[in-house]
């Protein structure tokens, strides 16, 4: 229970809560473990209650009536998801299939509720954090509608680049495939526009290792 409300703690969800609130958070969750490439849920599912990574990483997506994957989240520890469904009492509108081994926390929908209800600051919390998601949401439906490829992909790495602290190199935190997949975009197309970046002298690859040559001009496009 302590390593659990530990994990609890830590996450933008449940930041500031006293600590007797944060037991019971941990006493209505249920800690859940999962395989490398194994589903969570899949889209149309019931949404009975809402997940947060304690270790591990996830992916959140949807399939084209012609088979085809795009990414909408990738998310890592101490991040929830699964979450808004929860309020409108309507299904999973996505696909969640774990990245790596994962162990996760499972927050019922009724008992979740019920603790909202009674404690506000969960309340402020949760919408500041569904705000948040919207944010980094319209972001994301912004760059796909509006940016080729090579402007998504600068983009994100200076996502990574604020995201990790520096500015000087990243590293990638998920396989090409599946960022060429977020990106909307092939593995083929994704490869082309790091091999153009490394040529004008932008970046230079280093496996997952990026190094970031001419920040502000990524910044630029």
């Amino acid at each position: 229970m302590h390593e659990k409300k530990e994990i609890i703690a830590g996450s933008v969800l449940f930041n500031g809560l006293q600590d007797v609130q944060l037991e019971r958070v941990a006493e209505i969750s249920r800690e859940k473990h999962f395989k490398r490439g194994e589903s969570i849920f899949f889209e149309g599912d019931e949404a009975t209650g809402f997940y947060m990574v304690a270790e591990g990483k996830i992916k959140i997506f949807k399939m084209s009536p012609d088979g085809r994957e795009q990414i909408l989240h990738i998310f890592g520890p101490g991040e929830p998801f699964g979450e808004v469904p929860v309020f409108h009492r309507q299904p999973f509108p996505a696909n969640a299939v774990t990245m790596a081994q994962s162990t996760l926390l499972f927050f019922p929908r009724r008992e979740f509720v019920d603790l909202v209800a009674s404690t506000p600051s969960l309340a402020m919390s949760m919408l500041a954090m569904l705000s948040l998601r919207l944010r980094r949401f319209a972001s994301q439906v912004e760059s796909l509608s509006l940016k080729e490829v090579p402007g998504r992909l600068a983009a994100y790495l200076v996502y990574l680049a604020e995201e990790q602290g520096r500015t000087d190199w990243v590293v990638l935190d998920i396989p090409k495939g599946q960022l060429a997949s977020l990106l909307g975009s092939s593995p083929e197309t994704l490869s082309r526009i790091f091999a153009r970046m490394s040529e004008e002298g932008l970046i230079r690859v280093h496996g997952k290792k990026i190094e970031l040559l001419d920040y502000e001009e990524l910044l630029e496009r």
